[in-house]
């Protein structure tokens, strides 16, 4: 509750081109935030993209919440266009590979987006049980495991 009525006051406070409906989304163990609203149309996520990146909303919103909440241990993680989720610390995409046994695997490789620091790929394309790979598109990714893997 404390997390939820911080966000709306957040939110509320934020100006923005549009603002759609549905900001915060309750997920099997986290919340997903998003400023814009999960209910903007294709056009407006894409333009919103393109907003977040100049006027860094989502990344100065994770920034502020870092503070406020600090005493929980959460992970603020952003991905995607125009969300960020935030989950308890530990259970990010690397939760995974504790049902990947390590003698059982030669090597594993993950390939994602958004493996920046704060992005959610980054701490599974940064762990050392991993090789990271940033890719860009479906394609991209289609031609970097063509090149790694049928070459």
């Amino acid at each position: 509750k404390k997390i939820v009525n911080w966000t709306m006051k957040y939110l509320s406070e934020i100006d923005i081109p549009v603002k759609r409906g549905t900001f915060i989304e309750f997920r099997s163990g986290m919340l997903n935030i998003s400023p814009i609203g999960r209910n903007c149309s294709r056009p407006e996520r894409n333009d919103y993209e393109k907003f977040d990146l100049e006027h860094k909303v989502r990344e100065n919103m994770v920034n502020a919440m870092r503070k406020e909440f600090a005493d929980l241990n959460l992970t603020f993680s952003i991905g995607g266009q125009i969300s960020f989720d935030v989950f308890p610390n530990g259970w990010d995409k690397t939760y995974c590979l504790k049902f990947c046994d390590a003698k059982d695997f030669d090597e594993i490789h993950f390939f994602g987006d958004k493996t920046f620091e704060g992005g959610n790929d980054y701490e599974i394309f940064s762990h050392s049980r991993t090789a990271g790979h940033t890719v860009t598109s479906p394609e991209d990714t289609k031609e970097q495991c063509t090149k790694l893997f049928m070459s």
